[in-house]
C-alpha cells in the first residue's frame, strides 16, 4: 500500500516576513491546468502529480504515483512524447500536445533538477496555430519608426499588447535603481481609473519574486479566486522531498501576493519580464477584472512584445542620451585650451561657463593647496568649508549623489545650493578636490497607496497582509538634487583626469623652478666656500708659518733662559699653530675632491699604491712595529692620486689607533664579486687596534666628527669623511665595522667601471 503524501509548503501561511517568503517551493499550482513530474526516461515514472488530476484527465493522483507515464498515453502517444523528449531542446514555440478524449492539452515542459516537470493545460478556445508573426513583426518596426522616444515606444507596446490579449489594462512598469517601479506608459479600458505616473514601493516585488522573473519570462495568473491544488507524492521518507517550480507557468502564487491583487480588484494577470544587461529593467503587467487565461501561442505573441521592447531599451536610452553627450563633450573640447596653455589655469577655468555645463550644475568648487576657486552659485564660505573638510576626510576618489543628506547630516543647511554633488579627488590626495553642486528639486512623486504601509500586519497578527488601499498618496520630497546623468559623471571624471595632469605638471615646473633658483644660489654660495678656501689655503697659511718659524725660533735658541712662563705658552702656541696647519691641509684635501675629476680616470695597479704608501709611512710603520700584510690587488679605472691618499687615510687611521702595548697588524683583502651595480670589487682593510662601537659606524665619517680627545689621539676628525668622499667619487661604497678593544674593519667596494667615465 502506497503512503501517499503533499508537499505543500505550510510555512506560507505564518509567514512574517514576506522578503523571506520561499516562493519558488509553494507544493501547489494554480486551478486551470494539472501537473506531472516525472523520473528520467525510459519509464518516465510519475514521482510527483497535482491533485486535480483526476478532474481532467479521469484518474485519481494515488493510483498514478509510481506508475510509469505510458500509462495515462496511448502507445502512439508516449512515442511521439519520447522522441519530443530525446530531441533535448525544449522549444516553447513547439509545444507537445498531449490529448485525452478528444481535448487538446498544451504540454509545456521543463526540467527542475533531476525531474521532468510536464504542465498541462487545455486549449481555451481550441486554438493550436501559431500567430501571425510576420503581420506582429511588422507593426512593430511601424511602431519603432513611428516612435521618437523611450516613452512613445512603450506606450505603442502598451496598446499593442492589450490588441493581442485582450486584457482591460495592459502598462509597463520601470524600475529605479532601488527597484521602487513607476507607470511608464497604460492602455487601458475607458471607464477604468488611470494608473499612469503612480509609484510602487520596492516591496510590492521583494528580491526573491525579482529573481523568478529574470528566470521565468513570463507568469500568468487566470484567477485570483483560486483554490491552490496540493502536489501529491509518494511518502518514501525522503528528507525535504519539494518541487523546485521556479520556471513553472502553473506555480501557485504567494497568498500575500494574491491578497495584494484581490485588495486592488483585480482577478486576472499576465507579466512580461523586460531584462536589460541581465538585469530586470521593468515588467509590462496586464491586469483583468474577471477570469483570464490565454492560449499558449497568444501568450508567445504578448513575450514577443517584451522581446521587441526588450531589444530597443539600450537603443533608444543611448539615442535619448546622445544629444545630452554632445552638449557636455563640446562643453569639455572648450575647457581644455585653457588648461593647456594658461598659466593660471585654475582662475581660467573658474570663469568658464562651460565647466557649470559640463555636468549641468549651479555650482563648482575647486580645492587646489588650501585654496577655493568658485563659480555660479555655492554654499557660504563658512559651510562649503565645512562640508570640504567632511569630503577631505570621506571621500576616497569619487562621490556622486543625488541625496547628499543621506551621507551629510548637515547637508540639509546648505541644499538650496548642494542637495547634489560629484565629487573628484585630485592629484592622489584627498585634500584637493573638485566638485560639482545641484540644489534641492523639491519633487511630488504619485504612489499607488501609502508606500509607508506597503505590508501591513493583518488583524490576526499571524502574518503579513497588503496594504489596502491603492488610492492616490502624494508625497513631497525634499533634500535632493536632480539626478546626474551617466554621461555627466563621466564627462566630470574626464576633466578631473586632465585637471589632475596640468596640476601635476604645473607642481613640477614650479619645483624646477625653485630647483634652479636653489641652484643659483648654490653656485654663488660655492663660489663664496671656494673664495673662503682661497683665504684659507692662501692669505692664513702666510700669517700662520710666520707663527710657527717666529715660536720655533724663540724655543730653540734661548729656551733654556726663558721663564717657565713664557716657555709654556710659547710651546702651546707652537702645537696650535701645528695643528691649525694640517686643518687647513685636510679642508683643502677634501675642497679638491668636490671639483670635477671625471677626466682624471686612468688604469691603477692598486698593489704599487700600497707599496708608495708603505714607503710614506715607513717610519710610523717602524716606530709602532706594525705588520701589513696585503692581498694581491687588481688594476682598477680610478682617480689615482685620490686612491693614494684613500689608502694613506686607512693605513695611517689604523696606525693612530693601534692598541696601547700591542703591535698593529693591518690586513687588507681582496674578494672579486659577481659584476652588479653596486660593486665589483672588495677590498677590506682591518686592525687589530682600539676599535670603536657599531653604533658610531656613521658618525665616524662625518667631518669634523671625533670619538677620542685631541689630547689623547691627535688629528682634525676629516681623514675618514675624505675616504667616504673618495668612494662616492669612484662610484663605490665604504662601510665600517667594530668592536671596542677588538679592532676595526673597513669595507671597501668599487664598481667594474664608474658609469661616468667608460674604457
Amino acid at each position: 500500500m502506497k503512503k501517499i503524501k503533499d508537499i505543500v509548503n505550510r510555512d506560507l501561511i505564518n509567514l512574517t516576513n514576506c522578503e523571506s517568503e520561499p516562493i519558488h517551493i509553494p507544493g501547489s499550482i494554480q486551478s486551470h491546468g494539472f501537473l506531472i513530474g516525472v523520473k528520467q526516461a525510459p519509464d518516465f515514472v510519475i514521482d510527483f502529480i497535482s491533485g486535480n488530476c483526476e478532474a481532467f484527465i479521469g484518474v485519481s493522483p494515488q493510483s498514478l504515483l509510481g506508475q510509469p507515464l505510458r500509462t495515462i498515453f496511448l502507445d502512439q502517444l508516449f512515442q511521439e512524447f519520447t522522441d519530443y523528449v530525446a530531441r533535448g531542446a525544449i522549444d516553447a514555440s513547439q509545444p507537445f500536445v498531449f490529448r485525452r478524449a478528444q481535448t487538446p492539452y498544451n504540454t509545456t515542459l521543463h526540467y527542475s533538477n533531476e525531474i521532468l516537470v510536464l504542465e498541462f493545460e487545455p486549449f481555451p478556445d481550441g486554438s493550436q496555430n501559431l500567430p501571425d508573426l510576420y503581420n506582429q513583426t511588422r507593426r512593430f518596426i511601424s511602431l519603432m519608426e513611428d516612435a521618437s522616444s523611450l516613452t512613445d515606444l512603450c506606450e505603442a507596446i502598451a496598446a499593442e499588447t492589450r490588441s493581442i490579449t485582450g486584457y482591460d489594462r495592459v502598462m509597463i512598469y520601470r524600475f529605479d535603481k532601488d527597484y521602487n517601479g513607476k507607470v511608464i506608459a497604460e492602455s487601458k479600458r475607458d471607464d477604468l481609473v488611470p494608473f499612469l505616473g503612480h509609484h510602487y514601493p520596492h516591496t510590492d516585488i521583494p528580491p526573491q519574486a525579482r529573481e523568478l522573473y529574470l528566470r521565468n519570462l513570463l507568469r500568468i495568473i487566470a484567477d485570483v479566486h483560486y483554490t491552490p491544488v496540493p502536489i501529491l507524492t509518494i511518502d518514501d521518507n525522503t528528507p525535504n522531498k519539494n518541487l523546485d517550480l521556479s520556471l513553472s507557468i502553473l506555480r501557485s502564487i504567494s497568498p500575500i501576493h494574491i491578497e495584494y491583487l484581490q485588495n486592488m480588484g483585480v482577478a486576472a494577470t499576465l507579466t512580461i519580464s523586460l531584462v536589460r544587461q541581465k538585469k530586470l529593467w521593468g515588467l509590462i503587467a496586464c491586469h483583468h477584472y474577471s477570469y483570464k487565461t490565454l492560449p499558449h501561442f497568444t501568450r508567445l505573441s504578448a513575450q514577443l512584445q517584451g522581446h521587441f521592447l526588450t531589444s530597443q531599451l539600450s537603443v533608444r536610452e543611448i539615442a535619448d542620451s546622445y544629444e545630452l553627450s554632445q552638449e557636455v563633450e563640446a562643453n569639455y573640447q572648450r575647457l581644455l585650451p585653457v588648461l593647456r596653455h594658461e598659466n593660471d589655469f585654475l582662475t581660467g577655468l573658474q570663469h568658464m561657463p562651460e565647466l557649470l555645463g559640463l555636468t549641468h550644475a549651479e555650482g563648482v568648487v575647486i580645492v587646489n593647496e588650501g585654496k577655493l576657486y568658485s563659480a555660479g552659485v555655492v554654499p557660504p564660505e563658512p559651510a562649503l568649508r565645512k562640508l570640504i573638510h567632511w569630503l577631505q576626510n570621506t571621500v576616497q576618489g569619487e562621490l556622486n549623489t543625488s541625496r547628499l543628506h543621506d551621507l551629510y547630516p548637515e547637508a540639509d543647511t546648505i541644499r538650496d545650493t548642494a542637495a547634489g554633488i560629484i565629487c573628484n579627488s585630485l592629484v592622489d590626495t584627498t585634500q584637493d578636490l573638485i566638485l560639482w553642486l545641484r540644489p534641492e528639486v523639491e519633487k511630488t512623486i504619485d504612489w499607488a497607496g501609502n508606500p509607508a504601509k506597503a505590508v501591513l500586519p493583518n488583524e490576526q497578527g499571524v502574518r503579513l497582509s497588503p496594504r489596502k488601499s491603492f488610492d492616490l498618496w502624494r508625497e513631497t520630497v525634499r533634500n535632493q538634487s536632480k539626478e546626474w546623468h551617466s554621461v555627466e559623471i563621466q564627462a566630470a571624471a574626464r576633466l578631473t583626469f586632465s585637471l589632475q595632469r596640468q596640476l601635476l605638471l604645473s607642481y613640477l615646473s614650479r619645483e624646477e623652478a625653485r630647483y634652479r633658483k636653489l641652484s643659483e644660489k648654490l653656485q654663488d654660495t660655492n663660489a663664496e666656500l671656494e673664495n673662503i678656501q682661497w683665504i684659507g689655503t692662501h692669505d692664513l697659511k702666510e700669517p700662520l708659518r710666520k707663527i710657527q718659524i717666529f715660536a720655533s725660533r724663540i724655543l730653540s735658541s734661548s729656551f733654556d733662559a726663558l721663564p717657565i712662563t713664557v716657555a709654556d705658552p710659547v710651546g702651546r702656541m707652537m702645537n696650535a699653530a701645528n695643528r691649525m696647519q694640517s686643518l687647513l691641509d685636510d679642508i683643502m684635501a677634501y675642497s679638491l675632491l668636490t671639483k670635477n675629476n671625471e677626466n682624471a680616470f686612468a688604469p691603477c695597479d692598486l698593489n704599487q699604491v700600497i707599496r708608495e704608501v708603505r714607503h710614506e709611512l715607513k717610519e710610523e710603520l717602524e716606530e709602532k712595529k706594525a705588520t701589513l700584510h696585503t692581498d694581491t690587488l687588481p688594476t682598477l679605472a680610478v682617480i689615482p692620486f685620490q686612491i693614494r691618499q684613500l689608502f694613506f687615510n686607512l693605513i695611517a687611521n689604523a696606525l693612530k689607533f693601534s692598541a696601547p702595548g700591542k703591535p698593529p697588524v693591518i690586513r687588507i683583502h681582496y674578494t672579486p664579486l659577481p659584476a652588479t651595480e653596486t660593486g665589483a670589487h672588495r677590498i677590506t682593510l682591518a686592525d687589530n687596534g682600539i676599535g670603536f662601537s657599531q653604533e658610531h659606524s656613521e658618525k665616524i665619517f662625518q667631518v669634523f666628527q671625533r670619538l677620542h680627545t685631541q689630547e689623547k689621539y691627535a688629528g682634525t676628525g676629516i681623514g675618514l669623511a675624505i675616504c667616504k668622499k673618495i668612494m662616492a667619487n669612484h662610484q663605490g661604497t665604504i662601510v665600517a665595522t667594530g668592536q671596542e678593544g677588538e679592532g676595526a674593519a673597513f669595507v671597501l667596494e668599487f664598481p667594474e667601471i664608474p658609469t661616468h667615465r667608460p674604457f
